[in-house]
């Protein structure tokens, strides 16, 4: 009789025997990066308990065991930016979509290494007895807030089955109850300021105004990214501080700020600019900003670094400053940002200084060379709008974008010659 409860105890206990299933999927790239739809294979296990009874809320565990090839050599993807989320499908005495999310944890995957995806769980309430099939579907993985969503294109067959037996009391008919839809992302929609300051500076005279604030002006971009060409429109201002005959430059891109769509390691984003001379002066300033000192954490307001800079005038007469040539380094990618039109920020009556920039094709007062490769990190705008701009170009166009392309390279067999330089 004891062996006969040990029997009876440890067939109520064993997990399912998960079966491996393969199916063929298509996953489709966010809009954002224009690639096509990729096709691949995906290996999943689930894991369920073989026996239950009705009325017991079971936990199901869904474990990638091939979700891609590897890395692409595009860029490293940090430690914990990946995260994924999709639907088992219930069938048999019952039928439900059962909602599956897996956390936000991986190991940093540099170019080239193994794609790693956490395991997904989900609950699903036990209401009829009979054999309950388990089936993967549909599935989405998300990287700083971009989707690459993935799904069968052929039937795919059962990993797990629980035989449910009738539990006390009157089994309920019907459908479980709702399990929790799966999560969306979705990036949030900065505010862009409408207010500038002054578009000149005033005098520079002995004895006179030694602060002044630029216009904010938008400026339209065309990037040049890893994964292809976008467009974008940022609203900068300049703003300038003299000191003796020189003047420190500060750069500010506005409306850019937003929560942070997932863990961001520090020092990993660090913007820069030249600053392009006009009127009177003629040449560029090199600005650049600070990395970020800390890690931030998902949710948390994520604030884009001002670039600085110091400008020493080579003329005398009013010098404009306008928003330049933007270069973004972030995880090991480059993007460079060309105004398509400028527009000025800032008017200076300046007096010439020795070494000054006038005439210069370089960068002003020493300050380094044009189009700088030593930068990564803010713009302003990514998500298209009417204009077919994007919005919050900084980390996400510089990141988001770029590590939502990898997302669905990823996948085996994507031809070679997509991928950008």
């Amino acid at each position: 009789m004891l062996g006969g409860a040990g029997v009876l105890l440890g067939v109520a206990a064993a997990p399912a025997q998960a079966a491996e299933v393969s199916y063929a999927t298509d996953c489709v790239p966010p809009p954002a990066a224009g690639l096509p739809t990729v096709k691949g294979t995906t290996k999943v296990e689930v894991t369920a308990p073989a026996t239950a009874k009705v009325g017991d809320e079971v936990e199901v565990v869904w474990k990638f065991t091939q979700a891609a090839s590897k890395n692409p050599d595009l860029i490293d993807l940090p430690a914990n930016s990946v995260q994924p989320s999709g639907t088992l499908k219930a069938a048999g005495a019952q039928a439900a979509s059962i909602a599956m999310q897996g956390p936000r944890e991986n190991p940093a995957i540099p170019k080239g290494g193994a794609m790693v995806l956490s395991d997904m769980k989900g609950k699903l309430k036990l209401t009829t007895a009979g054999d309950v099939t388990l089936t993967p579907d549909a599935y989405a993985i998300n990287v700083f807030s971009t989707d690459t969503k993935c799904a069968p294109t052929e039937t795919v067959k059962p990993a797990a089955t629980i035989k449910v037996t009738a539990g006390e009391g009157t089994t309920p008919p019907g459908t479980p109850d709702p399990t929790s839809p799966p999560p969306t992302s979705s990036e949030p929609d900065p505010t862009e300021s409408e207010t500038g300051g002054s578009d000149t500076g005033g005098t520079t005279g002995g004895g006179g105004e030694t602060d002044f604030t630029g216009k904010e002006v938008k400026i339209p971009y065309a990037c040049k990214t890893p994964i292809g060409d976008k467009n974008a429109t940022s609203p900068v201002q300049i703003n300038a501080k003299k000191d003796g005959g020189s003047y420190d430059l500060t750069v500010k891109f506005k409306g850019s700020v937003m929560d942070s769509p997932a863990d961001i390691p520090a020092d990993s984003v660090k913007p820069s600019m030249e600053v392009v001379l006009g009127g009177a002066d003629k040449g560029t300033v090199h600005v650049e900003g600070p990395t970020n000192p800390e890690a931030i954490k998902s949710g948390d307001p994520m604030v884009i670094s001002d670039m600085t800079g110091t400008y020493k005038p080579g003329a005398d007469g009013e010098s404009t400053l306008s928003p330049g040539v933007l270069t973004v380094k972030a995880l090991g990618t480059t993007t460079t940002c060309t105004p398509e039109k400028s527009e000025v920020s800032l008017t200076l009556d300046t007096s010439a200084q020795p070494g000054g920039a006038a005439g210069g094709s370089g960068s002003a007062g020493g300050a380094g060379t044009s189009g700088s490769g030593d930068s990564g990190g803010g713009l302003a705008d990514t998500g298209a709008d009417d204009s077919g701009g994007l919005r919050a170009l900084g980390f996400v166009a510089g990141t988001a974008i770029l590590l939502g392309g990898a997302v669905f390279t990823f996948m085996p067999r994507r031809q070679a010659s997509r991928r950008a330089p």
